[in-house]
């Protein structure tokens, strides 16, 4: 898959603690060599991943944090979108962002 793009992931992890540096990039490197084409393939290698509304939610650190990412299966295209604190993500202000 081609994540788009690293840069962003970088300064998303950039903002939030350390702990969870680790583990995105851990994330970032299984996606790189995925070859998703539907979210059931996702949920071969990330069984806790949701499917909300078109957008793919990774729980990281244990389900303290949420990666969101706007899949395009087809074009083989992962568009990373938010790394969200647990409390930030049930807040449910991305929903208004990146859900049409």
């Amino acid at each position: 898959m081609n994540v788009i793009s690293r840069s962003g992931l970088a300064d998303l992890i950039a903002r939030k603690s350390k702990d969870v540096q680790t583990e995105v990039l851990a994330w970032y490197r299984i996606a790189r060599g995925a070859a998703w084409d539907s979210f059931s393939s996702v949920r071969r290698q990330f069984p806790d991943a949701d499917f909300v509304n078109g957008l793919l939610v990774f729980n990281v650190r244990r389900n303290r944090y949420r990666l969101i990412v706007f899949p395009v299966f087809h074009r083989h295209k992962l568009y990373v979108k938010a790394l969200l604190s647990h409390k930030e993500y049930d807040k449910g202000e991305w929903k208004t962002r990146w859900l049409q």
